[in-house]
């Protein structure tokens, strides 16, 4: 099965917590279906992109990173390459590299999330799909060169730090977590 193919299934099992999850997973799919390349960089209509969300459940707490072109407070996440077999592999690299945690562990049921946000030209918007990692006990980060920092947040001082989409991000994580799922 192509990356290409993983994103359409992944897609048609998604069930997003609201209406607006729902009209961005069928954009996500039409997207898909008009755009061949539509999960690689060089699509310039836009591509989808994984991310993940880190989070120490145990010390209440999550992994930022302050991206070095952004200079925001993001969740982990990039582009896919050519050797993710799944957008949850996809994720789950982008964390690891960003993170430099070794041995993160994919959050049960798939994406959390989705967000479509603008970038800059040539292309013109990620469709991000977001899913959530957790660290083991004791886990020490290291930066990487694609962020200006790395630093762990408590659940309460994310909203004061990072933008709306990681918000409901860590929302969205953190109700799962309580459901077990």
């Amino acid at each position: 099965m192509s990356l290409h193919d993983d994103a359409v299934s992944v897609l048609d099992g998604y069930d997003g917590a609201d209406a607006q999850q729902a009209e961005l997973r069928l954009a996500y799919l039409d997207h898909l279906a008009g755009h061949p390349d539509g999960m690689w960089k060089a699509c310039e209509a836009g591509h989808l992109t994984a991310s993940a969300l880190v989070i120490d459940p145990q010390r209440g707490r999550v992994l930022l990173t302050l991206h070095k072109k952004l200079r925001m407070w993001l969740q982990m996440g990039g582009h896919c390459e050519p050797q993710d077999t799944t957008l949850a592999a996809a994720a789950l690299r982008e964390a690891t590299e960003e993170s430099g945690i070794a041995g993160l562990v994919l959050l049960p049921g798939g994406p959390v999330r989705l967000d479509r946000h603008p970038i800059p030209a040539p292309c013109h918007r990620h469709l991000d799909v977001q899913y959530a990692v957790t660290a083991t006990a004791g886990a020490v980060e290291q930066i990487s060169d694609e962020s200006l920092d790395l630093r762990w947040f408590p659940y309460d001082e994310v909203a004061g730090v990072a933008d709306a989409s990681v918000v409901r991000l860590l929302e969205d994580t953190r109700a799962r977590l309580r459901q077990g799922r």
